[in-house]
C-alpha cells in the first residue's frame, strides 16, 4: 500500500512539474544512476553498472536532442553534453569508476548551474 501511494506521487510529481523542474530531475536522475553504476563497478555487478550508465547515456541524449539551436549556447551546451556522453561510454566500456566520477562531475556542474538559472529566474525549485 504503502509502495502505490509513493508510485501515485512520483508520477502526481512528474506530471504537474514545469519544463524547467523536469530538466532538474533528469540531471538528479542520471546523478543517481552514475552513484548507482559507482557502487555496482566496485561490486563486481558489471551488469548493473551497464545498466545504469547506459540509464545516464539516454539522459544526456534526451538533453542533446532537445537543444533549440536558434539560440547560440546551445552548440556550447551540446560539446559539453557530447563530452560527458563519450565519457559515460569510455567508463561503461572500461568499467572505470575514475572516468565515471569525472562524467558525474560534470553532471553535478550542469545540475548546480540549472538550479541557479532557476533561482535567478524565480522558477520553482523543490
Amino acid at each position: 500500500m504503502a509502495m502505490n501511494a509513493a508510485v501515485a506521487y512520483k508520477d502526481s510529481k512528474i506530471l504537474t512539474a514545469s519544463p524547467a523542474e523536469l530538466s532538474l530531475m533528469l540531471y538528479e536522475g542520471a546523478i543517481k544512476f552514475c552513484n548507482l553504476a559507482m557502487i555496482a563497478i566496485e561490486k563486481g555487478e558489471y551488469d548493473k553498472a551497464n545498466m545504469n550508465i547506459i540509464k545516464a547515456e539516454r539522459i544526456i541524449t534526451e538533453f542533446r536532442t532537445t537543444l533549440d539551436f536558434k539560440y547560440p549556447i546551445a552548440k556550447s551546451f551540446d560539446d559539453v553534453y557530447e563530452y560527458i556522453y563519450r565519457r559515460l561510454i569510455d567508463a561503461n566500456l572500461k568499467k572505470d569508476v575514475v572516468i565515471l566520477d569525472e562524467a558525474l562531475g560534470y553532471i553535478r556542474e550542469m545540475r548546480d548551474t540549472w538550479k541557479e538559472v532557476m533561482r535567478l529566474s524565480k522558477i520553482s525549485i523543490n
